[in-house]
């Protein structure tokens, strides 16, 4: 790795553009072959940027109500963990901790925990 990545940036970009609710500033920031889990299921969720893009598409950026607030983070290597209060997808905050992982072309593999 070189001394000018820097996974945490990575996750913050996301983080923003999340909030922001845009799609294009979001998806850049993953790689093309990103795999996403939640916990503590085995089999991924979503494979691929194109499956990620269509399903924050239809089923985040939708919502009106849509914040992430950010709660705490750590960085280990190149994962970046991040423990997230999430509003607006259900009546009451989602308590969610989202590891990522991260190479210097963007992240690759997430866990959700929730």
């Amino acid at each position: 790795m070189s001394e000018s990545f820097d996974p945490e940036a990575f996750a913050q970009r996301q983080l923003d553009a999340y909030n922001d609710r845009d799609l294009e500033r979001f998806i850049n920031e993953y790689t093309e072959e990103v795999v996403v889990y939640r916990l503590p299921d085995t089999e991924p969720v979503l494979v691929g940027k194109a499956a990620l893009a269509e399903h924050y598409r239809t089923k985040r950026f939708n919502l009106p109500g849509l914040h992430a607030e950010l709660v705490n983070r750590m960085v280990l290597g190149n994962k970046v963990i991040d423990q997230e209060r999430v509003t607006g997808v259900q009546s009451t905050p989602l308590e969610v901790a989202a590891i990522y992982e991260v190479t210097p072309r963007g992240i690759c593999k997430v866990w959700f925990v929730s």
